[in-house]
């Protein structure tokens, strides 16, 4: 565990340059693969109603953590999901993670879904963990993907 720090989780609905900076910081440690987004990419998130950036900020304004939770209105349903839930290296082991997912699940709950749904590697132990102790469950399914 590194450095201890206290945050607070916030949704993110006007994006500033700590908030564009601290997601640059974090990507590359959810993925090595992913590049960071654009402020602009950022800014349609924020202005999507069906979309809540959640971050937990530190006092000092330090962006510790994030996730996206995306709301989806469907004929049979209405579910969430929660995406890109990272939390960065120095700051693991604090329960940081926990709280973003905490939140993501009572927003959710909030905007009247009936349930939330993640992806996880199975690489990444500690998420998949977080995520079992937090209630959800692994689901028999096959995901389809078409890059475009």
């Amino acid at each position: 565990m590194g450095v201890k720090i206290k945050v607070k989780i916030e949704e993110i609905t006007t994006v500033d340059n700590a908030f564009s900076e601290g997601v640059a910081r974090l990507v590359p440690q959810l993925s090595q693969r992913a590049s960071a987004p654009s402020s602009e990419r950022l800014e349609r998130i924020a202005a999507n109603p069906s979309s809540h950036m959640l971050a937990a900020v530190a006092e000092d304004g330090t962006i510790a953590g994030i996730t996206t939770l995306i709301i989806t209105e469907i004929p049979t349903s209405c579910k969430a999901w929660t995406e890109d839930v990272v939390v960065d290296e120095k700051y693991r082991g604090q329960g940081i993670g926990r709280a973003l997912v905490t939140r993501a699940v009572e927003m959710a709950r909030e905007c009247g879904a009936e349930q939330i749904m993640l992806t996880s590697n199975p690489s990444r132990t500690a998420a998949r963990k977080l995520y079992a102790e937090c209630g959800f469950s692994e689901v028999e399914t096959t995901l389809f993907r078409l890059f475009l």
